[in-house]
C-alpha cells in the first residue's frame, strides 16, 4: 500500500456506510485493502472477480480466451446487480466501473473508494504479477507500461467519479 494511504482516515470517513466499494486499476490493492477493511468493520467481504470465477467455475483469464471480454463484461453488470451487499466490502474488478452504467450504479448502492496509483506506480506493481490479467499477459516492460498507461487513462474518468479518492 501507499506510504500515505491512511487507513484509519479512510475508515473514519466511511464507517457509517453499509456498503463499502473500491475500485481502481488492476493491483491497486483493492483486494487486499478490502479484506482487511471488513474485518476491521466485521462486514462481508465481496470480489467481484473471485465470486465470478467461482460461480463459473473457470479463471478470468479462462473466461476471456473462452468466452471474450465483451461477456465477461455483461456477466460482470448481471452479477452486481444481482448481489446483496449490506454490511459488505465490495472489491470489483479493475473495468467493472467503466462498462455499461455500473460506476453510477455504484455509486447508488454504497460509498466508493478509488485507490488511486500512477501508471509507473502500478507498472512496478504489476510486472512481478501478470498472473490472471488477461490484458496484462505476454508484453514486454515497454508494451505492459504503454497497456496500463493507456487503459489508465480510459478507466480514470470512470475512477474519479468515486466518492472518495485514496
Amino acid at each position: 500500500m501507499k506510504s500515505n494511504f491512511h487507513f484509519e482516515q479512510l475508515f473514519q470517513s466511511i464507517h457509517k456506510s453499509s456498503t463499502i466499494i473500491l475500485v481502481g486499476f488492476m493491483g491497486s490493492g483493492k483486494t487486499t485493502f478490502g479484506e482487511r477493511l471488513a474485518q476491521k468493520l466485521n462486514y462481508q467481504f465481496i470480489d467481484t472477480d473471485q465470486e465470478i470465477e467461482q460461480l463459473l467455475g473457470m479463471s478470468i483469464d479462462t473466461i476471456f480466451k473462452t468466452k471474450g471480454e465483451a461477456y465477461f463484461r455483461q456477466l460482470e453488470k448481471q452479477f452486481l446487480r444481482e448481489i446483496k451487499v449490506n454490511n459488505t466490502v465490495l472489491s470489483t474488478g479493475g473495468g467493472m466501473p467503466c462498462y455499461y452504467d455500473n460506476m453510477d450504479y455504484l455509486n447508488k448502492i454504497g460509498v466508493t473508494v478509488y485507490l488511486e496509483y500512477t501508471a509507473e506506480e502500478l507498472f512496478e506493481r504489476l510486472k512481478q504479477d501478470k498472473t490472471g490479467r488477461p490484458l496484462l499477459q505476454n508484453k514486454t516492460d515497454v508494451e505492459l507500461l504503454e497497456t496500463i498507461q493507456r487503459l489508465l487513462t480510459q478507466r480514470e474518468p470512470y475512477y474519479l467519479q468515486a466518492q472518495t479518492t485514496f
